[in-house]
């Protein structure tokens, strides 16, 4: 096994995704303790589809209920029914320590590949319908949540209801959660290897999930900094704000104009995945992004590999629900459910209502939503 280097073990632990390291949106809040996932049942996940198959087409629509799997091993069970990877559709990826309902396609020439799929102990096809087109990455609207936290502390109901809604009001922190950064939190230092030329373990793929781990790295120290300097509900000159009713980007030229709204949360400021085309913020908004590229040391330009993309600062919360369940042998514990927009992550609400590290270090790499 190749020695690190000299100085590599504190340089790469700069690069470890940790929970500490990102202000808390709630820290007026009392947090509920417990703990999330001692069961898949404890976290169920049901995607909410941009449209529904129509009814007739070349693709079968598969509306999967899973326990125990990725999505990435439904789709290599597919692939055992002879249907080319390529061919498949799946709009989100969703965790294997969790119970997810989503819809995947096939092209309706594989009938033996359904045969596949509901073979697997833990999966069950609850629809079968067929659409014009293949389902892609990003079809979906959202997903709805509905988790279980054991193990929580006396008058937990009362504060996780305070907490939803503040998050509710204030938006929910956008952080790239533990999923992105690997099973022990250190992909962006590997794409930072990568950045460098040297070389890294997997091929190509996993070349692509180091470099988005740093991308997500970055995007979070920046965030990180907006917190801290109490602009985590404003925009400032230079920003480019994006309307939360339509997705529609602008370049923030009056902050004072401006802030109000993102106050009421009509709209929020985005933040740089680095990449070859994204513009750099001009102002005071590209001064802060300039001072977290140079105290990773790093410059706009080595990510031009990478498209590149924005993404928001906040996300809304919608739909909440607070209750509590009894469990065996007298247990009780606190019940969540809400809904979140597609690409945000669960642990960043769990966390603000737990004040707990939740799923750190966690194993799966997300998905690549920007290519």
């Amino acid at each position: 096994m190749t020695q690190p280097a000299t100085g590599e073990p504190a340089e790469r632990d700069r690069y470890v995704f940790r929970w500490s390291d990102l202000p808390l949106v709630t820290p007026d809040i009392p947090g509920t303790g417990g703990v999330v996932r001692t069961v898949p049942e404890d976290f169920r996940v049901t995607e909410i589809p941009t449209y529904l198959p129509e009814g007739t087409g070349s693709h079968r629509y598969l509306l999967v209920e899973k326990r125990g799997y990725n999505t990435r091993e439904l789709v290599q069970a597919l692939m055992r029914g002879g249907v080319e990877e390529r061919a498949i559709g799946v709009a989100g990826l969703k965790d294997k320590a969790a119970v997810t309902v989503q819809w995947l396609s096939v092209p309706k020439r594989y009938p033996e590949a359904v045969g596949e799929l509901a073979a697997l102990p833990g999966v069950r096809i609850l629809d079968e319908s067929f659409h014009r087109n293949k389902l892609g990455i990003g079809h979906l609207q959202g997903n709805r949540f509905e988790i279980t936290i054991r193990g929580v502390a006396q008058g937990a109901e009362e504060a996780a209801r305070a907490a939803l809604a503040a998050v509710a009001e204030r938006g929910s922190p956008n952080w790239f959660g533990p999923q992105r950064f690997g099973r022990f939190g250190g992909n962006a230092y590997d794409g930072l290897r990568v950045l460098r030329g040297e070389d890294v373990p997997g091929g190509h793929r996993l070349k692509r999930f180091f470099l988005s781990a740093l991308q997500s790295t970055l995007f979070n120290a920046l965030l990180a900094r907006r917190i801290e300097l109490g602009l985590y509900q404003q925009v400032i000159t230079g920003d480019y704000a994006r309307k939360h009713d339509t997705g529609g980007t602008f370049l923030v030229e009056d902050a004072v104009v401006e802030t109000p709204r993102a106050e009421r949360l009509e709209i929020s400021a985005t933040l740089p995945l680095f990449g070859r085309k994204v513009k750099q913020s001009v102002m005071a908004a590209g001064e802060l992004e300039q001072a977290v590229l140079d105290r990773f040391g790093l410059r706009w330009v080595q990510f031009t590999a990478r498209h590149g993309d924005r993404r928001s600062t906040r996300v809304l919360l919608t739909d909440t629900e607070v209750g509590t369940v009894s469990l065996a042998e007298g247990e009780s514990a606190l019940t969540l459910a809400f809904t979140l927009p597609k690409g945000s992550y669960a642990t960043a609400v769990l966390r603000e209502v737990m004040k707990e590290e939740v799923d750190a270090p966690f194993e799966r790499p997300e998905d690549e939503p920007e290519e």
